[in-house]
């Protein structure tokens, strides 16, 4: 291994810097297509440079052996479609042709893995890069700029191979940063991933599965929550280049076993087991806010999956279309579900207030954790976490403290303040997840409600009526605030008179001006 090796951050903005060939030329939301397919292919390149050396070493001039080593690899890229290849091209006239063949070659060398994955981006499109001379430099540039003698990925250059993993979601969270609004659709802040993963602990053999993976970012810490590799992932995403994305990210991070589907949760889930919905130990997501076009017109004629027994969402808002998703998808007695909603999901009334409400009766709610404004790209709104749990006793048979409330955390008020983007803290962090833990009272923090208390707010889960934060002004000392104005006004009129005999002394009217 190298002495030195090349930081996270500074390999991050190496390729951060990559982006100035399309910025200008192509939306944020859509290069990231480009530079994330070529940071994927460097990588395997370098990797593959990496095994190729160590096996070269070990059987020396016998090729044939070393050719057995790489073809047991857990993948394979063949030589016209590592980076360096292409590089050596970066001058041809049809150099995204070459790059799109590149990416055909890996799918198919790794279809178990790969297949598809690529479908989605075109680097030979002259309605995203241009006519054929603009493209062919944009791609020269692009080519350049990843050829950069620092942008070494060879695991015994950068020393812990999940570092490009993490690069990839640095740059993940850089995009989001820039896209704005469109941000959502890939991407959860790393602060609230971590949180989520906490408070669902997911276990050894757990089945975990996120309905609205997006780029995986969230799917993945859940994975890593758990520690070792006994675990099953499996997502679902609309968007093509985003499921695309996942699937590379899934790959960098070893976890390409997770399965990941490219459609509509909601209207044609695929994670489909003995024609019923799978289920999971743990389901997590942070579902699109309010989608208007949830698939309401499909889902009003029947759902064959039976998902909206308690209620169908309204025609314009989809937050709890999600929610019954998912909690239909978790096991019965235990599965646990943990969700970020905008806060009208706490208290908006209608077909909404009736599903909420019915959640409730059915003692699935386990917890409503609000968290600060300007934690998410793209969107100012304060948000809250919802945490389901499918093991919970009814509220006739509960008996412990845990099963007979539902916690209630306001942590809106404690962040880290930022510019444009607040965060959670390591501390906000914990302190959420240990309140939970211990599902304790904690003055203007946390309250236990009881089914009662939420009856008579009518199923209102809106969290200051549970939460009291009202901090009492300190009481003003009428007396002593005249007194003292009362010595201010002496003390004025004492240097008032000072300065009168000052001036005169010098032979000059105070009164002039």
């Amino acid at each position: 291994m190298a002495d030195k090796t090349i930081s996270q951050r500074e390999l991050g903005e190496i390729v951060w810097r990559a982006c100035d060939t399309f910025r200008g030329t192509l939306d944020p939301a859509d290069y990231k297509n480009y530079i994330l397919t070529m940071l994927f292919i460097k990588y395997l390149s370098d990797l593959y440079k990496d095994r190729k050396a160590a096996y070269e070493k070990r059987y020396g001039d016998n090729q044939e052996r070393v050719k057995r080593a790489l073809g047991r690899e857990r993948f394979r890229i063949p030589e016209t479609a590592t980076f360096d290849y292409l590089y050596s091209k970066r001058d041809a006239s049809n150099i995204g042709e070459l790059i799109n063949e590149a990416l055909e070659k890996i799918e198919d060398a790794n279809k178990s893995k790969l297949e598809g994955v690529f479908r989605n981006i075109d680097f030979n499109s002259e309605a995203a890069l241009g006519e054929t001379k603009d493209r062919n430099r944009r791609l020269k540039n692009l080519l350049d700029d990843f050829a950069d003698k620092r942008l070494d990925l060879r695991p015994s250059v950068v020393g812990n191979r999940d570092i490009i993993g993490d690069v990839y979601e640095y740059l993940i969270g850089k995009f989001a940063a820039d896209a704005g609004k469109k941000a959502g659709e890939f991407y959860t802040p790393p602060e609230v991933s971590i949180l989520l993963a906490k408070l669902v602990d997911p276990q050894p053999g757990n089945r975990i599965c996120d309905p609205a993976c997006g780029s995986g970012s969230l799917l993945i810490r859940v994975g890593k929550e758990v520690g070792g590799d006994n675990f099953y992932l499996a997502g679902q995403e609309s968007n093509g280049s985003t499921w695309s994305l996942c699937r590379m990210n899934m790959f960098l991070h070893e976890m390409d076993a997770a399965r990941i589907e490219w459609c509509d949760t909601i209207t044609n889930p695929k994670l489909i087991e003995d024609d019923e919905l799978m289920r999971f130990d743990v389901v997590v997501a942070n579902p699109p806010f309010s989608l208007k076009k949830w698939g309401y017109e499909t889902i009003s004629d029947g759902d064959r999956y039976n998902r909206f027994h308690r209620g169908l969402p309204p025609r314009s808002r989809g937050d709890y279309a999600f929610v019954s998703h998912m909690i239909e998808s978790a096991v019965e007695m235990g599965g646990k579900v943990g969700v970020v909603v905008p806060h009208g999901v706490l208290f908006r009334s209608g077909a909404e207030g009736n599903i909420r409400q019915k959640l409730i009766e059915d003692n699935l709610l386990e917890a409503v954790i609000g968290l600060p404004e300007k934690v998410f790209y793209g969107t100012g709104i304060p948000v809250a976490i919802l945490i389901f749990n499918k093991g919970r006793k009814a509220w006739k048979e509960a008996q412990s403290e845990r099963d007979q409330h539902v916690l209630f955390i306001d942590a809106s008020r404690e962040f880290g303040d930022g510019t444009k983007q607040n965060r959670l803290r390591d501390e906000d962090v914990a302190k959420i997840v240990n309140t939970f833990q211990e599902f304790a009272e904690m003055e203007k923090y946390a309250h236990k409600a009881t089914l009662d208390e939420m009856k008579e707010a009518d199923f209102n889960l809106n969290i200051p009526r549970y939460v009291d934060t009202f901090e009492e002004e300190e009481e003003i000392d009428i007396p002593a605030v005249q007194a003292e104005i009362a010595t201010i006004e002496a003390e004025l009129a004492e240097v008032q008179a000072q300065m009168a005999e000052y001036l005169k002394e010098l032979g000059l009217d105070s009164r002039e001006g």
